[in-house]
């Protein structure tokens, strides 16, 4: 029942959970392959965050007597060439590639994001040096300044995280920068120069706003290129070191040996690997496909 159009008898609380299903629902039916993207993304999120519930066994600890062994009860998945479960190997490894893949992307996009507002929002001398520099970055392949920089830095978790953000800081600048010089040039935007708001103010608190909807689409495709950069330097013995469990670091050490003897050493890592990055790729194109004016009717 309603008067005058407001809803009887439904909590003001639900309206904003309602409208939040209503969206993921339209979303879903709109961009499918993008929500099954998104559920993927998902079930690594919550195994990462429940890998110590998920485990069968110490992802860490060795057991000479079940060295090589095939898929069983007690292990779902087999094991190493050291008897290490690779099943909780695996689990545990999720939650590696999501600390890496998350802190480096955020880091990157953040600082390149405001790089990239600064840069356009300033124009002038300072935007034409700062893409001098920027296209020199962009100009090596992500996989192969992120060599560089972890070769540079040593094999550790926060190194590997600073060497796969550093090539990230490019990208993510030239999109910000690309949304910055049309935002900059619109109405308010003047009015607030009118005004005599501080350039600063005006960049940060009335310009990155609107340039959101670009960084959350930055993030999504990212996502999946850290991830998979992250897997790479593993297996080249410059990423996560041990005893963390690496779903690269998994393929190097068993890949070249055992690949032949026991398959399903290289079989297991390489799926996580695909399954994460194929669910970053999708969720990251249907976002850009919904976020991006110029696409929404595709």
């Amino acid at each position: 029942m309603a008067v005058r159009g407001v809803e009887i008898g439904v909590p003001a609380g639900a309206r904003p959970r309602a409208r939040g299903w209503v969206v993921l629902a339209r979303f879903a039916q709109k961009k499918p392959l993008g929500a099954a993207g998104g559920v993927l993304i998902l079930v690594m999120l919550l195994t990462a965050i429940f890998a110590d519930v998920l485990q069968t066994h110490d992802p860490i600890a060795t057991d000479a007597a079940a060295t090589l062994a095939g898929l069983s009860a007690e292990h779902w998945l087999g094991t190493d060439h050291l008897g290490r479960d690779i099943y909780s190997r695996i689990v545990h490894g999720a939650r590696v590639s999501l600390i890496v893949g998350v802190a480096s992307t955020l880091l990157g996009s953040v600082l390149g994001g405001i790089i990239g507002l600064l840069s356009g929002y300033a124009g002038g001398t300072t935007d034409l040096v700062t893409q001098r520099i920027l296209d020199i970055l962009q100009g090596l392949p992500l996989l192969v300044l992120a060599l560089v920089m972890s070769a540079a830095l040593g094999p550790a978790i926060h190194n590997v995280i600073i060497a796969i953000s550093i090539p990230i800081i490019p990208r993510a600048a030239r999109v910000i920068r690309s949304s910055v010089l049309s935002i900059r040039e619109m109405q308010y935007i003047e009015a607030a120069r009118s005004l005599g708001l501080q350039h600063l103010r005006i960049a940060f608190r009335h310009i990155l706003p609107n340039t959101i909807g670009p960084f959350i689409v930055l993030c999504t495709a990212q996502l999946g290129s850290a991830i998979l950069v992250e897997a790479t330097l593993s297996y080249l013995g410059l990423g996560v070191p041990e005893p963390y469990p690496s779903w690269g670091r998994m393929l190097s050490v068993s890949a070249a040996e055992y690949a032949q003897k026991a398959p399903h050493l290289v079989l297991f890592p390489g799926i996580a690997i695909s399954l994460a990055v194929f669910g970053s790729n999708l969720l990251g194109d249907a976002l850009r496909d919904t976020l991006d004016p110029r696409l929404r009717g595709s």
